[in-house]
């Protein structure tokens, strides 16, 4: 492990036994200690480079305070995007490259800021109808207020997941300051639940990474090897991918759930990254039961055994994944389901960085999806339920490698290395879906099927991830 990945094991380990004695602090103390911890972790990380999240924040509040009745959330989002550029540029204009630390918090308060521009736009909103209406809004987890500087700064800075997440909104923030009783919520055994197999995949993370390291696809050797073990390679190289992150995102979420953020009862029907989805009123005389899905960033078991490529990313960084279902997907300026995935995708590379190699990734997915989309109209459509399932397997087999295969740009980054090591494999993924799609449109069930299958996703992904 490099000295950078212990110092993220050593915040996720901390971070833990931290977040039990939070549960002990009054809402005013808890914000305070929470915004000193954080900031002094940004400090200690980044040095120098912890203004630029500084500036990200005042340049936010100066835009919520000016222009929320207009187009507050649209400044936002092109505010931070904006910085985001300037922030991977700045060696251009002579100043210090940021570190790997500065570049995890800049990420995850890009989408902070973003929310919480479009959580004060609907509060004034709602506050306005509430006026000309002279009733309450019905709203499901709006504010009751405008957050101040000091609550901005608190908010972004808040040490629960500052570098590794999971995303959480500002009014989950709110609730967790809020809560009555913090100490009878659950909390050890959640924690440990959620914990149980970190070992596990930190395990395998090691061996399998020590015996299929990256650095050797980018050698002339591998290119000497046989066909089939090239294209092994990337298999294994994303299962090393995948056992990272469950490592780490399993241990920031038992972070989360140590210091009870984003504890709601079962009832509120909470989304990761969302919180709840429904008005929930607990019966005081009836035990409630808890849970922390808003804070629930992976689920590994569908993330490794959904059958579709778009189902896979709906179970991979899900708080991301409803930010990006929030507020970029709806904006997107086309109409097809697949199209719209693709615009997503683009801006979501973007998020992640400037190296090619996401955007020859991530833009292969919606190519993938119309692939699905148009051998479900012409093949699975046609046959019988057992057909159906031996179709069910191939198709998940299938999803696993073409995100093998797309890992491989996550992690090689340069465009270079990318096309080295999938021409080394002939471009076998793309030319399958291609395939897969000039099939489907000339057994002429393709176009309508694929068009049947955007419009059925299209629902599927209101009904699940959509707005409440």
């Amino acid at each position: 492990m490099s000295p950078d990945e212990l110092v993220y094991l050593g915040v996720l380990a901390a971070s833990i036994p931290v977040g039990f004695l939070f549960r002990y602090l009054s809402p005013p103390v808890k914000q305070g200690a929470g915004l000193l911890l954080g900031l002094s972790l940004t400090i200690a990380t980044c040095q120098i480079h912890a203004l630029h999240s500084l500036v990200t924040v005042i340049g936010t509040w100066i835009i919520i305070k000016s222009t929320w009745r207009r187009c507050a959330p649209a400044l936002c989002l092109g505010w931070t995007f904006l910085y985001l550029l300037f922030f991977r540029l700045v060696t251009w204009f002579g100043l210090p490259a940021p570190t790997p630390f500065a570049n995890a918090i800049q990420l995850l308060l890009t989408l902070k800021m973003v929310s919480l521009a479009n959580e004060v736009q609907s509060y004034h909103l709602e506050k306005k109808k509430e006026v000309s209406s002279f009733s309450k809004s019905p709203v499901i987890g709006g504010l009751s207020a405008e957050p101040s500087l000091y609550d901005m700064l608190s908010y972004s800075y808040c040490y629960v997941g500052i570098m590794t997440g999971p995303f959480f909104r500002f009014q989950t923030y709110v609730d967790w300051l809020r809560q009555p009783s913090p100490l009878t919520l659950p909390a050890v055994a959640p924690c440990l639940q959620r914990l149980k197999l970190v070992p596990v995949y930190g395990a395998l993370f090691l061996a399998v990474n020590s015996v299929f390291p990256l650095g050797y696809v980018r050698t002339d050797d591998f290119l000497n090897d046989n066909f089939f073990f090239r294209l092994f390679y990337m298999t294994a190289v994303f299962f090393v991918f995948r056992m990272r992150f469950y490592a780490a995102w399993c241990a920031a979420e038992a972070g989360c759930i140590s210091a009870g953020l984003g504890c709601y009862p079962e009832g509120a029907m909470s989304k990761p990254g969302g919180g709840p989805t429904v008005s929930y009123s607990p019966d005081p005389n009836a035990p409630v039961a808890y849970d922390f899905k808003t804070i629930q960033n992976i689920d590994c078991y569908n993330t490794d055994f959904c059958v579709k490529v778009r189902h896979g990313m709906r179970y991979w960084n899900m708080t991301v994944q409803w930010w990006l279902h929030h507020y970029i997907y709806p904006n997107s300026p086309f109409k097809a389901y697949v199209l719209r995935a693709g615009w997503t995708m683009f801006i979501s590379a973007y998020w992640h960085g400037l190296h090619p190699g996401y955007y020859l990734s991530f833009l292969t997915i919606p190519l993938c999806i119309a692939a699905e989309s148009a051998m479900e109209g012409s093949v699975r459509a046609r046959l019988g339920p057992g057909g159906q399932s031996a179709f069910d397997w191939v198709h998940w087999f299938l999803k696993m490698r073409a995100y093998d295969y797309m890992c491989m740009g996550f992690v090689l980054l340069k465009a270079g290395d990318t096309v080295h090591y999938w021409t080394s494999i002939y471009f076998i993924i793309h030319v399958l879906a291609v395939g897969c799609i000039v099939f489907g449109r000339l057994t002429r069930g393709g176009k309508r099927g694929e068009k049947r299958g955007e419009k059925e996703e299209g629902k599927v992904e209101e009904m699940e991830m959509g707005d409440k």
